[in-house]
């Protein structure tokens, strides 16, 4: 304690001159509302921490002292009265030395934080975000016989300390009191205040309220009782509705007792992507800590919304966001394995629900069955997958088919589809996420299942050749046709194959297409680059145009006397190739459709005499 806190013991009504905080406060106000926290709102969290702490802290030694906290906003200004174990005058001094101490580095302030007085220090600073100035007064619980002490400090960097008359506060416990400083008023605006106090406050274990009204609602939705379970799904959807703006499809309860959260979770109506950051509500000890949770929850649980409580895991030093240890990796899993569970239970006792979720959401099931194979044998006869037979499960299509073929790229699968179901071929299209990955996994929980890639050279194998004296009588067809796709990089065959109707089949695999992207590339480089991607030319096959035998059109053109006429007529059967297996066309491409069209236009329009 130093001189002046001395005189002021000798004259305890009298005011002192004002004392200079120990640290520059307008940059530690810069650095919590810029760098610390993310929004003023935080400033009203730390009023009711303070309130919530002190009062805890009474109760230790006084399990029976009142707890009650009260938020009168005023216009500008905003009161806050708790019934909590208060401060000496000697405990404001060690609390600004406390708050000098924590604040030289962000990662400091969570170590100061870990008791009552360091936690009170931060919590009055955070208020100078909305406030010019900040006054409280306080009367010590743990000595009665004290007198209140007043604590005012303003944004320049000065306060002043000075003793009451008992009769300023004659019950232990503390009042603060804030004044807006200029463009911050409406966040001590009345609705402002009694919005941010139900969202931070609705689950602390004291009675609070502002200007009355209760802002505590224990129990929290999932710990009460109702009549029924289907009156606590209902209750529960409300919850959802009112809390994320959505009915869920389901809810997922969320229990750890051995660390300490108790929950529930939301089960999205719509589709997500894996890649969007989940915004899961984490309450600690009943005061909302943050709303954007990210990593409480497996990666592939990205299609529930939590809520819930905990007084196990560790916050930031923003009080904003979960602290990554062990802890938490350990409340991860637990998390995760009771999403898990519940999926299992729907798919032994509940298929009707389960099917209603997997075609909302099979993509998060997939991504948990990639690393979970006892999920994986349950999900068999449920997750849908692409296949030439339409939508069907894996186990499904197992039984159909002796071997299992997939394809990785839904390019690839486009191009064999409709030649291998006219084949006979069953064929999974594995080009969605995830989906070549568990194909790839079934003999392992489906023992003696046989797993085959089908690529552009399985299929091609799978086509009857042509006789060889039929395909020698059209060596001149051929040539000319070769020709004409040379330059694009594409080869020419000749095979019979059903159905009828398809006269020619692209194909093509992902060694072919990136060694036609890389010369597309050399062709469009200087120099330079060009010597450097020639350098790098691989051997991969090149794709294929494989012409239909049995197809009456291309019999007609391998018929043509013009050799002209037939490499026209090849490029058309090239691009419309293309456009089967909705390939992407490179400009080349596109250039070689609107030559190939023109030039059937003129053929078809031009007179014997060589007159339109």
């Amino acid at each position: 304690m130093d001189s002046q806190t001395s005189q002021a013991s000798q004259s305890p009504h009298s005011p002192q001159p004002p004392h200079t905080f120990q640290v520059d406060l307008r940059g530690l106000v810069d650095l919590l509302s810029h760098h610390l926290y993310s929004s003023p709102r935080v400033y009203l969290r730390e009023l009711l921490q303070n309130a919530v702490d002190a009062i805890t802290a009474r109760r230790t030694t006084q399990p029976g002292a009142p707890a009650r906290v009260r938020l009168y906003a005023e216009g500008g200004a905003l009161r806050v009265e708790d019934t909590g174990v208060g401060l000496t005058e000697a405990d404001l001094h060690d609390l600004l030395a406390t708050i000098g101490r924590s604040s030289k580095r962000a990662e400091d302030v969570q170590e100061a934080r870990s008791g009552f007085l360091g936690q009170f220090g931060i919590g009055l600073l955070a208020c100078f975000v909305v406030a010019e100035r900040i006054r409280v007064v306080s009367r010590s619980a743990r000595t009665p016989e004290a007198s209140p002490v007043e604590w005012t400090a303003c944004d320049d960097g000065s306060y002043t300390v000075r003793t009451l008359p008992d009769t300023e506060r004659p019950e232990p416990g503390t009042t603060v009191h804030l004044t807006a400083r200029a463009g911050a008023a409406e966040w001590l605006a009345p609705d402002r205040v009694r919005s941010l106090a139900r969202d931070f406050g609705s689950l602390l274990p004291y009675d609070v309220r502002v200007d009355d009204e209760a802002v505590t609602d224990l129990p929290a939705p999932w710990d009460r009782s109702y009549p029924s379970p289907a009156a606590r799904r209902v209750a529960l959807a409300r919850h959802c509705h009112d809390l994320f703006g959505f009915t869920p499809l389901d809810t997922i309860d969320l229990a750890v007792p051995l660390a300490g959260v108790r929950g529930v979770a939301y089960v999205l109506p719509a589709a997500v992507s894996p890649a969007q950051r989940a915004g899961h509500r984490v309450h600690l000890k009943g005061m909302l800590l943050t709303e954007r949770a990210d990593q409480l929850l497996p990666d592939w649980a990205f299609f529930v919304r939590c809520v819930l409580d905990t007084d196990s895991l560790r916050p930031t030093a923003s009080r904003e966001a979960l602290y990554e240890d062990e802890t938490l990796a350990a409340v991860r899993e637990a998390l995760g394995e009771r999403i898990r569970t519940w999926l299992t239970g729907l798919a032994a006792g509940d298929p009707e629900r389960l099917a209603a979720f997997l075609s909302v959401h099979h993509l998060g099931v997939k991504s948990l069955a990639r690393h979970d194979r006892e999920m994986l044998r349950t999900m068999l006869p449920w997750l849908p997958f692409e296949t030439t037979g339409g939508r069907l499960s894996l186990e499904e299509f197992a039984q159909r088919h002796p071997v299992v073929h997939f394809t990785r790229t839904v390019e690839e699968y486009r191009q064999v589809a409709p030649i291998a179901s006219a084949q006979g071929i069953g064929v999974i299209n594995g080009g969605y996420t995830y989906d070549s990955e568990l194909v790839e996994a079934l003999p392992s929980v489906r023992p003696g299942t046989v797993v085959a890639e089908l690529d552009a050279d399985t299929v091609t194998a799978h086509l009857d050749a042509v006789d060889p004296a039929e395909e020698l009588a059209l060596s001149g067809f051929l040539a000319a046709a070769r020709a004409r796709l040379d330059p694009l990089g594409c080869d020419v065959v000749l095979r019979a194959f059903h159905p009828l109707s398809l006269p020619a089949l692209h194909l093509d695999d992902r060694d072919a297409r990136h060694e036609q992207a890389r010369a597309d590339a050399e062709e469009r480089a200087d120099d330079l680059w060009a010597g450097i991607l020639g350098s790098l030319r691989g051997s991969a096959p090149r794709a294929r145009l494989v012409l239909n035998h049995l197809n009456p059109l291309v019999r007609r053109i391998s018929a043509l006397p013009d050799p002209e006429l037939i490499g026209t007529a090849t490029e058309s059967l090239y691009g419309q190739a293309l456009l089967m297996a909705q390939r992407p066309l490179r400009p080349a491409d596109s250039a070689l459709l609107n030559r190939a069209f023109m030039g059937l236009l003129e053929w078809a329009t031009h007179s014997e005499d060589g007159q339109a």
